[in-house]
């Protein structure tokens, strides 16, 4: 799975370096792996998902995100969430049970640390 570098100069505010994407979590590089695949399959433009993604962004900034950067992967899973439901992939009731699980799965996670 490769983006060609001329793309990610697309994609706004894309934590990147010299290598590439920059992930701080597993959860995010599996979030970029999976809107990459997506749009390889021909589910979405990366205009689309560029344009969706900003509109992401500038709604969590208008609901008070400082936009430092930490939250940028939750921009992307939201435009995630936008574009599939938008393109019949998934239903908000699926992707609200998806989301469940994995933080149950990440407090049990957690628990087990500790």
């Amino acid at each position: 799975m490769s983006m060609p570098v001329s793309e990610l100069g697309r994609l706004p505010g894309l934590p990147v370096d010299e290598d590439g994407p920059v992930f701080k979590e597993p959860w995010e590089a599996r979030a970029f792996a999976l809107a990459v695949r997506l749009q390889e399959q021909g589910l979405f433009t990366w205009n689309e998902w560029a344009e969706q993604l900003n509109r992401s962004i500038l709604a969590a900034q208008a609901q008070g995100d400082p936009d430092h950067g930490d939250t940028y992967y939750r921009h992307w899973l939201a435009c995630l969430e936008t574009l599939a439901t938008a393109k019949g992939l998934a239903t908000q009731e699926t992707l609200a049970a998806q989301k469940q699980a994995a933080h149950e799965a990440q407090q049990a996670l957690h628990s087990h640390d500790h």
